[in-house]
């Protein structure tokens, strides 16, 4: 209900559709940069300990599908607010 609320009074603003388009850049960008610290440090690991490499490798890719699921959610909420 509340939300409802919310949209209903940005829609009538014109500047909602500003802040669901900047938003949806930010999250993007966010999920970006996230992803690239994932995989600098995973290397980072893999090298220090090579043994560890196929643990690490796992966990790395459960990170980022957790960071680019977060950042898909951010971008389909934006996208609903336009």
């Amino acid at each position: 209900m509340l939300l409802s609320i919310l949209l209903q009074a940005t829609a009538s603003a014109g500047i909602g559709k500003l802040g669901a388009a900047i938003g949806a850049g930010l999250a993007a960008i966010g999920a970006g940069i996230g992803i690239g610290k994932i995989g600098g440090s995973a290397m980072e690991g893999i090298a220090r300990q090579p043994e560890a490499g196929g643990d690490i490798r796992m966990s790395m890719i459960i990170a980022a599908a957790l960071v680019e699921g977060a950042a898909l959610f951010a971008i389909v909420v934006c996208g609903f607010i336009l």
